[in-house]
């Protein structure tokens, strides 16, 4: 309920802009309304969190009533229900036949006086009402708390998935971003490719040049224009990938600014990011609280060598008549009568099945623990892989730049030089190539900047709305 209405809110927000993302945050939007995988982590979620109402259950009141009726067939009655003299005869019980005071319940169209004699049907009705409540019973209460932490680390995991959507929605972004660069790139060099192929080409008519010179040129842009091709379909991917978190087909989005911010982690100490990691990282706490479930699943199976105590209360009545034929006749009106008692069950022996649970619980706790060692080792790795990553894709910004700029300055001497004569075809060429691939690197390094940023923070679990927003305001 709580990611339904969220959802909602973020949904009509949205509304403005239907059809497409303009930037990250409506991306975002979009997404935290229509991604499957977040909608079955909440799901799960709160499907989970019914285990600790259903747990509890078992401790409270147990209430129950019944109502039966049945019928014997053949039956008979004795000689202590007898009949009474005279045209109307009754159903006499309660004293000898003979002479006194008969009790009788009814006229009889057929009737005995003494012995056995065949009465039909024997009908019984009965109505009785139940309360059982535990006194006391360890292995209900130590469910109970592993359902409280079953469902402890659910909400963890859905946290987990709450802070991944961040990170699916900002890499399926930047992705984009860093594909259209590369397919303009690409474009932007089959056209260089095919300026310097047409001179060539040119040249050699024109006589003053080699048709090798041609051949080289001619052969580079058919390359390039297959790059084109491949960058292309790649980018239709990127953008299908992106609506597949969102629902919504991918409109034009917002580049990332030129002016992009260079600042390292704060704080600048890996380690500090590190406890952050240990301390906060949902995936690490939900482990923690599973091997806390396992921990109490171990209590519960020992409960089955303990006693338990369980109080009764019931009220219940029991009424019974005969028919033989058109004619009927009650025997009996039934009373309520009330019970109470308490029942106290010792387990002696189950064949071996408490020792078995026992077992198999603790066997479950220790993989547990393993689990959560290998996960902490995991979130450990990835937070200090990431911190580097960041001052790393720093340093490859700033050589990037220059690259890009040093290639271009390249390029211009190389075709400079071919046209007086100085160069040769393949110089140009490959300072062509040269600068496409500093574009791209330089390309990559911003987007990963801020990729890498969001998954330090996404690592750490302190990963929020505002870490997007922030990022968000480097689109333009």
């Amino acid at each position: 309920m709580r990611l339904k209405l969220l959802s909602l809110a973020l949904a009509l927000a949205a509304i403005s802009l239907p059809g497409h993302s303009e930037d990250l945050l409506d991306a975002y939007r979009q997404a935290r309304a229509n991604d499957p995988v977040l909608q079955q982590a909440d799901a799960t979620n709160l499907s989970t969190r019914e285990g600790v109402p259903q747990a509890r259950a078992l401790l409270l009141p147990q209430i129950s009533a019944s109502y039966g009726l049945t019928q014997t067939s053949g039956g008979s009655s004795s000689s202590s229900s007898l009949t009474g003299t005279g045209s109307n005869s009754y159903l006499c019980d309660g004293i000898a036949a003979g002479t006194g005071t008969y009790a009788c319940t009814g006229p009889l169209s057929n009737s005995t006086t003494g012995g056995n004699s065949d009465t039909g049907h024997v009908r019984t009705r009965n109505l009785s009402g139940q309360i059982d409540q535990v006194i006391f019973d360890f292995s209900k209460i130590a469910d109970l708390r592993a359902a409280h932490a079953t469902a402890d680390a659910s909400e963890q995991t859905y946290q987990s998935a709450e802070q991944d959507l961040y990170v699916r929605v900002a890499t399926a972004y930047f992705t984009i971003l860093t594909d259209e660069d590369a397919l303009t790139f690409a474009k932007a060099n089959e056209d260089a490719y095919k300026k310097q192929y047409d001179q060539a080409d040119a040249q050699f008519k024109a006589g003053t040049a080699a048709i090798t010179g041609a051949y080289q040129a001619k052969a580079a842009y058919e390359a390039a224009k297959a790059q084109t091709i491949t960058a292309q379909n790649t980018l239709n991917d990127a953008r299908e990938a992106l609506t597949q978190i969102t629902g919504q087909p991918v409109g034009d989005l917002k580049k990332l600014r030129d002016d992009l911010p260079l600042d390292p982690p704060v704080p600048a100490d890996p380690n500090a990011w590190v406890q952050d990691a240990i301390k906060y990282n949902p995936s690490i706490l939900s482990q923690q609280y599973t091997v806390t479930a396992y921990e109490h699943d171990i209590s519960a199976a020992r409960a089955g060598h303990l006693p338990t105590l369980n109080a009764t209360v019931s009220r219940a009545k029991s009424t019974e008549w005969l028919q033989n034929g058109s004619a009927s006749a009650y025997t009996g009106n039934g009373r309520f009568g009330n019970t109470i008692g308490v029942t106290l069950s010792v387990p002696i022996f189950s064949g071996g099945a408490t020792q078995s649970r026992v077992r198999q619980s603790i066997y479950q706790r220790d993989a547990a623990k393993d689990s959560l060692e290998s996960e902490r080792r995991l979130v450990v790795r990835t937070t200090l892989n990431y911190y580097r990553s960041v001052l790393a894709d720093i340093e490859e910004v700033r050589s990037g730049k220059a690259a890009v700029e040093s290639g271009q300055k390249a390029l211009d001497a190389t075709r400079a030089g071919f046209n007086v004569g100085t160069q040769t075809i393949i110089d140009v060429l490959n300072a062509i190539q040269t600068l496409t691939s500093a574009q791209n690197t330089y390309s990559q390094a911003r987007h990963q900047l801020v990729l890498d940023k969001l998954n330090l923070r996404y690592s750490t679990g302190r990963i929020e709305y505002k870490d997007i927003q922030a990022a968000n305001v480097l689109l333009q």
